[in-house]
């Protein structure tokens, strides 16, 4: 009996295989539909959705990929990206490519709208909410008493429901590089060593889910597209027709923002104006 619970036991915890096609049929969905490049991944997605797949009672791979091929089914397809992609984010992450952002490129978007005080900022794979938040507090910052004349609100998207749920709700750990005074001025201490975002910070940035790979067809164009670790999951074709897209929508004269660990490609339309720093 304890032989027969033990494999039991295994087959739960153990990664389910995977055949050649269905890994195939697999990546190709995954890559036309969503941009994110699964080729070289085989031994994650078999680690991170075999428990999964067992628990939505499906017997292999095959049942699981013929069933989220043909139905498209949501809640599988919200199952493969949770699970696939890493929502893994901070507040104040890139300091220096932040700092950047504060003492150019605030100064510069804010001058050029001081008549219609309206700025137009897209965090683009928000992820859990930490970078459009980060973007709010600079902007309040600057801004300062005349915060209020402004219409500074940031879209924020992200095709993960999961992060989106968590990045509504605002509640985070907080890291010891917050700037001076922003635990006090922008959260509220929760007293269980979490703090929750301010109402003022929170209504200042507008939640939505969103697939990159769509038309990007927004009412405005914007000043400042963040786009960081995002395009790492993509393979170079598309990222440079997402990077185009980007460019469509970017106001002359706007910025488009990376990760210092990314690059774009000869391709790009943007001009190049600092590390990770791009600008129409």
């Amino acid at each position: 009996m304890n032989d027969i619970s033990n494999k039991i036991e295994e087959m739960k915890f153990s990664p389910m295989e995977i055949s050649d096609k269905d890994f195939q049929r697999l990546a190709n969905f995954i890559q036309s539909n969503y941009g994110i490049d699964l080729t070289k991944k085989r031994q994650l997605i078999t680690g991170r959705l075999s428990t999964s797949i067992r628990q939505k009672g499906y017997k292999n791979f095959a049942e699981f990929v013929e069933h989220l091929i043909r139905f498209k089914d949501e809640n599988e397809v919200t199952l493969v990206l949770n699970k696939l992609t890493t929502n893994y984010t901070y507040f104040m992450r890139e300091k220096d490519h932040l700092d950047y952002f504060c003492k150019n490129i605030i100064p510069s978007i804010v001058n050029k709208h001081k008549k219609d005080k309206t700025l137009s900022i897209w965090s683009a794979g928000c992820s859990t909410g930490e970078e459009p938040y980060n973007i709010s507090m600079f902007l309040f910052d600057y801004l300062g008493t005349q915060a209020k004349e402004w219409d500074t609100r940031i879209l924020a998207t992200d095709i993960s429901e999961r992060a989106l749920t968590a990045a509504q709700k605002g509640i985070y750990e907080l890291p010891d590089t917050l700037p001076t005074g922003w635990k006090n001025k922008y959260f509220t201490d929760n007293k269980d060593g979490y703090h929750t975002v301010s109402s003022q910070v929170r209504n200042n940035v507008i939640f939505q889910k969103f697939n990159l790979m769509d038309p990007i067809k927004f009412r405005r164009k914007f000043d400042v597209i963040f786009c960081r670790n995002v395009m790492i999951y993509f393979d170079n074709p598309t990222k440079d027709a997402l990077v185009q897209r980007f460019y469509d929508a970017t106001l002359p004269g706007g910025y488009f923002l990376i990760s210092y660990s990314e690059n774009l490609s000869n391709k790009s339309p943007y001009k190049r104006l600092a590390p990770a720093t791009f600008q129409k």
